[in-house]
């Protein structure tokens, strides 16, 4: 294999495909990148659930693979200075890789050993704007949970139903829905895909992207194509919560608030949470004030945020982590806060009546 190709356009390819390379693994080509000269040069990295390539133009000269010790490579092209990369690797795996007056020489490992991605059959699929998934993943994942005891629920549920997509995470004490309109085949399908992958597609898809994201769903497995990467993941199986029945739609108190100011109300009384004895946020609502109080063994922290509505002084205590994370993802800056009793679930959607998110929150029973 001989090829050159850009250093900048090499180390992005090998950073994106690098997230899927497994850090320790019984297989030693797994814990490498699979390079592939062909037409252009692709970057591949595989740990067995989770897949990564990326392609990229390069001069080849002679078509070829080898897979590379994923660390090592990354931190070689990193260092190199700019110009154009050239890689040579014989049919024993020596390879060597120069730019300018720098060049590295070693053993890479044999392509044949490392394993196939699996393809994903393309039963359905869908476009999105880059932007608009990123912001979905954004605003949902942190209720994503990372207790594998569960495993159904390390990963968002993806919802398509008329042309709109339902984002969906939950992890046994909220729940993040995001909605956004979606292109693609008419009906409905739902499957569920791990969080580490969405973490993996929310950090490729750039802020500003006005690209479409093609989301391809097969039996076993997604597929997401960012540009020339291309994400491939195992979908996960299971019963995930249904939500339509969990999330109160009838409220007795409909509190509006701006929600950076709640935010700022909640991270200042939080100051003083105890890590160990993990003190709730008290807050009560009444007419046109929500009370935000933390008492702990460090002392008391109080503050006031203006509101409109009046919830007859009920009280509801939340976990601070909790509640600022739902504020902080919630894009909007007016929100409705649905509350019927001290001990019922919390659901914040956004004061103008829309369904574009929902976010719900179990507090925690107060001691008297």
């Amino acid at each position: 294999m001989k090829l050159t190709c850009e250093k900048h356009f090499l180390q992005a390819a090998v950073a994106v495909a690098s997230r899927a390379a497994a850090s320790k693994s019984p297989i030693p080509s797994l814990e490498g990148l699979l390079l592939e000269a062909g037409n252009d040069l692709r970057v591949t990295g595989y740990d067995l659930k989770k897949g990564i390539y990326s392609s990229i133009e390069a001069e080849v000269r002679e078509p070829g693979s080898v897979v590379l010790e994923a660390k090592l490579f990354g931190e070689m092209v990193r260092r190199m200075p700019d110009g154009m990369v050239s890689i040579e690797s014989d049919e024993k795996g020596m390879t060597v890789v120069k730019c300018g007056k720098t060049e590295f020489s070693f053993m890479g490992m044999n392509p044949d050993d490392y394993p196939e991605l699996p393809s994903v059959d393309g039963l359905r699929s869908y476009t999105i704007a880059q932007k608009t998934i990123k912001s979905m993943i954004n605003q949902s994942i942190f209720a994503v949970s990372d207790n594998d005891s569960r495993p159904v629920y390390t990963g968002s549920k993806f919802e398509i139903e008329d042309g709109v997509l339902t984002l969906v995470s939950v992890d046994g004490y909220r729940l993040a829905l995001r909605r956004e309109k979606i292109e693609g085949d008419e009906g409905t399908d739902e499957f569920i895909v791990p969080g580490a992958a969405l973490s993996d597609l929310e950090r490729i898809c750039p802020s500003d992207g006005e690209e479409n994201v093609r989301i391809s769903v097969g039996g076993n497995h997604v597929s997401f194509s960012v540009g020339k990467t291309v994400i491939v993941t195992r979908r996960l199986e299971g019963d995930f919560l249904n939500y339509r029945k969990a999330v109160p739609e009838n409220f007795k108190y409909e509190i509006n608030v701006n929600r950076g100011e709640l935010l700022r109300a909640v991270d200042r009384v939080s100051l003083i949470v105890d890590e160990k004895t993990k003190n709730p946020v008290r807050m009560s609502f009444d007419d046109g004030i929500i009370n935000c109080v933390c008492v702990t063994p460090i002392g008391k922290a109080e503050d006031v945020c203006i509101s409109s509505g009046n919830g007859d002084g009920i009280e509801i205590g939340f976990n601070d982590k909790y509640i600022m994370d739902a504020l902080k993802a919630a894009p909007a800056d007016e929100i409705m806060l649905g509350l019927n009793t001290g001990s019922s679930p919390c659901v914040i959607t956004p004061a103008d009546g829309g369904d574009g998110f929902k976010y719900m929150i179990l507090p925690i029973r107060l001691k008297s």
